[in-house]
């Protein structure tokens, strides 16, 4: 009798510690699967006269881990990772700012996009360059602890600088291991920042500093587009924008197809890395969407890792992406 008394209650401290585990939230966070969604109903282009087939976007969920997941990994969700608080939020950075970062990053996403899309089918619209955007910061690099992702480049060594293929051709000046000053803006201030420089990996003689980087402008669009995802954030959205952009005037970009896409789109169209490619293919897939569009190198990579069955087409630009979705051999 005493045995199933000690039973019983071990068997509920356990239940207990357990419940516990997985309500205490842990330090890391989750990256789980979320779905392609059509984007028909999210982007309202004025003079709309929409081509058959339809264009997707795929999101990431983040969420904190519970102490649960993060010591006892089968508990995830299907298709999780677990990602290092430091790798979502710099040291000084709180959960609130960072959505609110996303959220800025989405509304320069839906602007570039508009701005990429109309010019690719002959529209005059107004760019002023008036920064570059670090869009990230290689972590074994001199610059690594002096600039941060969002700081915007507006001079070199004193002069002013805008423009991407500016900041380059300055940069390119130099010797690999010689010091450049960049003038960051950055939370509403204007800072100097002296950074060493280092050889490319694949310019052998070309000074760099190992920063990604788009263009930052004030865009003058010619028509109205309005696009709203709600409370998704960050710039990841960029190329499916700019494909439905295009379907919404006219442009057979799906020939009758369901297109999912993801990629940040810089002004120039060029198709920029984006994080989650893990989850957002097996949520593409699970969508049952007919093909897959993302950026080429390492998230093409991780894509076709995880497709099946998927067919998935690696994109350098939206105007690749134009030509690739005309010519191959869409099945749906």
């Amino acid at each position: 009798m005493r045995f199933r008394y000690v039973a019983v209650a071990l068997v509920v401290i356990l239940v207990v510690a357990t419940g516990a585990l997985y309500t205490v939230p842990a330090d890391d966070f989750l990256f789980t699967p979320g779905q392609a969604k059509p984007l028909r109903e999210k982007v309202r282009v004025e003079g709309a006269r929409p081509a058959s087939g339809g264009v997707f976007y795929v999101d990431v969920f983040v969420r904190r881990a519970t102490l649960l997941e993060q010591l006892f990994t089968f508990t995830q969700p299907e298709g999780a990772d677990v990602i290092p608080e430091h790798a979502l939020l710099p040291s000084g950075t709180s959960e609130a700012e960072r959505d609110r970062q996303n959220a800025l990053d989405m509304q320069e996403s839906e602007r570039i996009a508009s701005a990429v899309a109309l010019r690719a089918l002959g529209y005059d619209v107004g760019i002023e360059p008036t920064g570059v955007r670090i869009a990230g910061v290689a972590a074994d690099v001199p610059a690594a602890t002096k600039l941060e992702t969002y700081d915007v480049i507006v001079g070199v060594d004193g002069s002013r600088v805008v423009t991407t293929d500016a900041l380059r051709e300055q940069i390119g000046r130099r010797a690999p291991g010689q010091q450049v000053q960049l003038t960051v803006e950055r939370d509403g201030e204007t800072i100097d920042v002296s950074v060493a420089t280092l050889e490319s990996p694949t310019e052998p003689g070309r000074a760099i500093v190992g920063i990604e980087v788009s263009q930052k402008a004030d865009i003058d669009l010619p028509i109205d587009v309005e696009i709203d995802l709600g409370d998704v954030g960050g710039p990841s959205a960029g190329l499916p924008f700019a494909l439905e952009v295009a379907r919404m005037l006219g442009k057979d970009v799906a020939r009758g197809c369901e297109v999912a896409a993801t990629g940040e789109l810089a002004l120039d169209g060029t198709v920029l890395q984006v994080g989650g490619l893990k989850q957002k293919t097996i949520g593409a897939r699970a969508t049952d969407v007919d093909v897959f569009l993302v950026p080429v190198g390492e998230n093409a990579q991780v894509a076709r890792k995880y497709a099946n069955r998927l067919p998935v087409i690696p994109v350098e630009s939206f105007q690749q992406a134009l030509r690739k979705l005309a010519t191959v051999d869409l099945k749906c």
